[in-house]
């Protein structure tokens, strides 16, 4: 099967690209949205993910990441003391999954919100919908080549 190609966020106070250069890999948990769920129920080991740092100065890419483990269930879902416990969600029966991420690339600087919205090749890309929201998002493979070059440009 081809390789996909995705966009994660997250803030870079919670858990930023360089937290990951760090720490090699992480488990990416806490989502709580169903489709962005069921887009990480989609994932392969293997597939790339654009690392975006939401609620940021500037918000943009900061990175790739690597899918290292594909969706299994969310424990902090059934931990009662966690910020994303969902009572709904058993062991047996889980509503929620996550996937791990390994570090890929940090680029030498974000590349900003304003810039991708101003670059006419990445028209149609989701995060640059009016209104998109989603947490994690499908990238097409010419989207994702191009945010490549236009951050290793920026060297």
């Amino acid at each position: 099967m081809a390789k996909r190609y995705w966009l994660m966020k997250s803030e870079p106070d919670v858990y930023s690209i360089d937290r990951l250069e760090q720490d090699g890999s992480t488990s990416w948990e806490g989502v709580r949205n169903y489709q962005a769920r069921n887009f990480m129920m989609e994932m392969k080991k293997g597939d790339r993910v654009l690392f975006y740092h939401s609620n940021a100065e500037p918000p943009g890419v900061a990175g790739v990441a690597e899918v290292v483990r594909e969706a299994y269930p969310d424990t902090a879902a059934f931990d009662p003391g966690s910020d994303y416990h969902d009572p709904a969600s058993t062991p047996e029966k889980p509503r929620w999954f996550m996937v791990d991420v390994g570090f890929v690339e940090r680029f030498p600087a974000v590349l900003p919100l304003p810039e991708l919205k101003a670059d006419a090749a990445l028209e149609g890309m989701e995060l640059l919908r009016k209104g998109s929201r989603l947490s994690v998002q499908p990238v097409s493979k010419a989207h994702f080549d191009h945010v490549l070059k236009l951050a290793r440009r920026r060297r």
